[in-house]
């Protein structure tokens, strides 16, 4: 796991090469292999697509609300953390929405959230239908970047409640167990994938925090709190890799290849029994029309419009799809562009110098010009 922004922006390339406990200067990969370099070149983009994170300053909403006959287990606004936290997420919600002993449940939205909580429910002994305008992979978490990255624009710091931290820990040890079972399966849903960080400066060079970098520092940071789970990173000597960059660090996460992710939870549910009801919501009274007196609501984003709730930031993020590449599993970060090669596709992102990067904009729309000029970026990362 790794805060990108603490590694891609210049002035905060000094803390990225900070050696982590236990790895001395001279450690080195042993006898890992040389990443295979990307092809990356626009003839091989093959779609762009925009994703909306729902971003709130107090953390997510898991939380009970009355309307009318229906008792309504909120659970949403994870910001960039939705995947990494669903499972985790999920145990809250169904806690919730089962704590009276009800035993039919409605879940409202098919993306992670929505799925991680349906079969979270039925695990319990829950009947469940799950309702939704959209599926995969048409539901905004289709768009996700793949990486386990559960503090990732997930609250503000002096914004949330004094048992926030302990809560979000729970949930993140949580759902980083659960996907521990997805390790292996055909398809490789969850795989571990190796990260490199990428800079033009040596470790160690003195540096001088920047007024974005404070900036920054606004969004709440609990990754210090799974170093016991988080693999520690190493350098990686010249001649080691072939990236153009002298300075390269290495360590490992979890990936999720989404499109077999989905595809395997939306099996897994409806092998459970599970059905899913096309259905759209314009207010909360339309939940009058559901025969289930209790409804987890993982809505994400459209929760905004859905329940008027304001205190949902939209957060943009655009990716440039390229072509996967056979045999080539690895994350690399540089400037201020992310690529994530999955199985289902390479996934290339501009992501600005800080969390600010995006955040209140909620435009949609794809830009072609955008995603080509960022594939012709990524090229920079090996020598020509």
């Amino acid at each position: 796991m790794m805060d990108r922004r603490r590694f891609l922006h210049g002035a905060g390339m000094a803390g990225a090469f900070a050696l982590a406990p236990g790895v001395g200067r001279g450690a080195t990969l042993g006898a890992c292999a040389s990443p295979a370099p990307i092809r990356a070149t626009p003839d091989r983009l093959f779609r762009v697509t925009v994703c909306l994170r729902p971003f709130r300053a107090v953390g997510p909403r898991i939380e009970v609300e009355q309307v009318g006959a229906k008792r309504v287990v909120h659970n949403y606004g994870h910001g960039g953390s939705g995947w990494s936290l669903c499972w985790g997420s999920a145990q809250l919600a169904v806690g919730l929405a089962m704590a009276d002993g009800a035993r039919d449940i409605a879940v409202i939205g098919a993306g992670a959230l929505g799925l991680s909580s349906a079969l979270t429910a039925q695990r319990a002994g829950a009947n469940v239908t799950i309702y939704a305008r959209e599926q995969f992979p048409d539901v905004r978490s289709a768009r996700a970047t793949g990486t386990w990255s559960p503090d990732s624009r997930v609250a503000m710091k002096g914004m949330v409640d004094g048992g926030f931290a302990d809560r979000w820990e729970a949930m993140a040890r949580a759902s980083f167990s659960n996907f521990q079972s997805y390790l292996g399966l055909p398809g490789d849903p969850v795989e571990w994938t190796d990260r490199y960080i990428l800079s033009d400066s040596a470790p160690g060079s003195p540096q001088v925090a920047s007024p974005v970098e404070t900036r920054s520092d606004q969004f709440l940071r609990l990754d210090h709190r799974l170093h016991d789970i988080t693999p520690r990173s190493v350098e990686m000597p010249p001649g080691s890799h072939p990236f153009r960059p002298a300075f390269v660090r290495r360590n490992s996460s979890l990936t999720f290849n989404v499109a077999d992710l989905a595809h395997q939870l939306m099996t897994d549910f409806r092998i459970a029994g599970g059905t899913v009801v096309p259905m759209t919501f314009h207010a909360p009274n339309d939940l009058s029309r559901l025969k289930q007196k209790v409804v987890i609501n993982c809505t994400g984003y459209g929760a905004r419009a859905l329940w008027r709730d304001e205190s949902i930031v939209p957060v943009r993020g655009q990716i440039a799809w390229l072509i996967p590449q056979a045999g080539v599993t690895y994350g690399a970060y540089y400037g201020t562009l992310s690529m994530l090669a999955r199985r289902d596709g390479i996934v290339v992102q501009e992501v600005g110098q800080d969390d600010w990067f995006g955040y209140g904009d909620a435009n949609e729309e794809p830009d072609r010009a955008a995603a080509e000029a960022s594939v012709r970026q990524l090229a920079q990362f090996w020598p020509t």
